[in-house]
């Protein structure tokens, strides 16, 4: 561990101290934020100016997963005691999402729909789809069970509250059913695993797998109006507790100060103090973003990483298929090779104060060419241009009814920047938080829980929250 850079706190302009300090602002970033700030500890969440005045949909999970009654999603509302007013707006639907592909536009929701599009498209026979979907069912509950259970994190040698025993036949991972599909379902169910999971070069391991086909079986869920959404009501939870946010637009580095773990903002002078400092964000973009002198080491840690391609489209209302659904994953099947598809998810976000339009954002992990900067700028512009491309294919008719927004990408506390995982201290299984021991520092590492999408950080943040909370206590 390389040691954080010494200042004195009174040659800052302005220090000021919280209990901890967590950098980033990511889901996991706030649902841990919030349940510092319920345990009585005063907490300040740093974020990125950039995705702080962001379209609100370009922050929001593509899927809701585990938003019915014992998923991830509804058990940490709960837990957060979001209120009733804010937890009702998410209703349910029975089609999670649409799965298209050349010649294939299918339901993916209730297992019956389900079933019934697997056979219409010619993906499966009326058994193996009922087989299938059955077995995806029994696995994604053991899954589901096993993560709800799991310590999932600890700090030093104690690991977070819970049980690691896990009740039912089934044995852990993809079931058989799954794993024997014929090549072209296999495909679609790689596809969707990769659209749900945050890995960057793999698909998800086998048990990741499992649970993230098997959320789509409960259906979907949605938000019955505008923003705020996921981002939004944790956000107003955090400061509920009496957490602050503060935004930076430029330079800042991890220093120690006065034996506490802080972050200097370069441009002002200031300097924000925790007892403890929590990174909530990729390790390599905050290394990227670090100021002046070398990175702490616990940042700048190989690894490999990439990124989604992110694109902001506005349509007029009546381009959309009346029976298009308000997420579809599109997989292009000429592109797709192996066991690693090409995908893109696409998200439509109503806007209530202009009912004639919608806004369309689209996501796709970009396989980067070379090592130079403008080797993967030009390899992100082409699959922007290549997402484009696939709505038009989509919306033959739209013409002029598209308008591209601009996306200003943040530079460290960004959702769409991905790590692999470690070979060890993933999913599952659990890890420790700890990345520093003078001054305190830990890590809300995203990347060890990347296979299981959403209900992975928001385990990550609710875990890690309360590992923490315990730690200051």
């Amino acid at each position: 561990m390389g040691a954080l850079p010494t200042v004195e706190s009174g040659a800052a302009v302005r220090a000021r101290r919280w209990d901890a300090v967590v950098l980033g602002s990511g889901v996991h970033a706030l649902v841990a934020a919030a349940r510092l700030g319920m345990a009585g500890h005063r907490v300040l969440v740093v974020e990125e100016e950039a995705s702080q005045r962001a379209y609100p949909g370009l922050r929001e999970p593509f899927f809701l997963a585990g938003a019915r009654e014992g998923g991830v999603l509804e058990q940490t509302l709960r837990t957060l005691t979001i209120p009733l007013i804010d937890r009702r707006r998410i209703v349910d639907e029975d089609v999670a999402y649409q799965l298209v592909g050349r010649d294939l536009r299918a339901d993916v929701g209730l297992p019956d729909l389900t079933a019934y599009e697997l056979v219409a498209w010619g993906l499966a026979k009326p058994e193996e789809a009922q087989a299938l979907l059955r077995a995806l069912a029994e696995a994604g509950e053991v899954e589901r069970k096993a993560m709800l259970d799991a310590p999932l994190v600890r700090v030093g040698r104690l690991a977070g509250l819970g049980r690691t025993a896990v009740e039912g036949s089934h044995l852990r991972g993809l079931p058989a059913e799954a794993r024997s599909a014929d090549p072209r379902l296999a495909l679609m169910l790689r596809a969707q695993a990769r659209a749900l999971g945050n890995l960057p070069l793999t698909v998800p391991g086998p048990e990741c797998q499992a649970r993230l086909l098997s959320t789509a079986l409960a259906g979907g869920a949605s938000f019955r109006d505008g923003a705020p959404w996921l981002h939004g009501i944790l956000r107003k939870r955090v400061e509920s507790v009496y957490g602050e946010f503060r935004a930076l637009s430029g330079e800042f580095r991890l220093v120690s100060a006065a034996g506490l773990p802080a972050v200097s903002v370069t441009k002002t002078g200031e300097l924000w103090i925790g007892r403890i400092l929590v990174v909530a964000a990729p390790g390599s973009a905050v290394a990227a973003a670090h100021g002046p002198g070398d990175p702490p080491d616990f940042l700048a840690a190989e690894r490999s990483h990439g990124r989604r391609a992110v694109v902001h489209l506005r349509a007029r209302r009546h381009v959309l298929p009346p029976a298009m659904a308000s997420r579809l994953i599109l997989v292009d099947e000429e592109q797709s090779s192996g066991e690693l598809p090409s995908v893109t998810s696409l998200a439509v976000f109503e806007q209530p104060e202009e009912r004639e339009w919608v806004n369309l954002v689209l996501r796709s992990v970009v396989l980067e060419e070379g090592d130079e900067a403008a080797e993967k700028q030009q390899a992100e512009e082409r699959m922007e241009q290549r997402m484009i491309e696939q709505v038009r294919e989509l919306l033959p008719f739209a013409e002029d009814a598209l308008e591209r927004r601009p996306v200003q990408r943040p530079l460290w506390d960004d959702e769409d920047c991905l790590e692999e995982p470690p070979a060890a201290g993933h999913w599952p299984g659990h890890f420790d938080l700890r990345v520093h021991g003078r001054p305190p520092v830990y890590a809300l590492d995203r990347s060890r829980v990347a296979g299981l999408g959403l209900e992975g950080e928001l385990l990550l943040g609710w875990r890690g929250g309360d590992a923490l909370a315990a730690e200051l206590g």
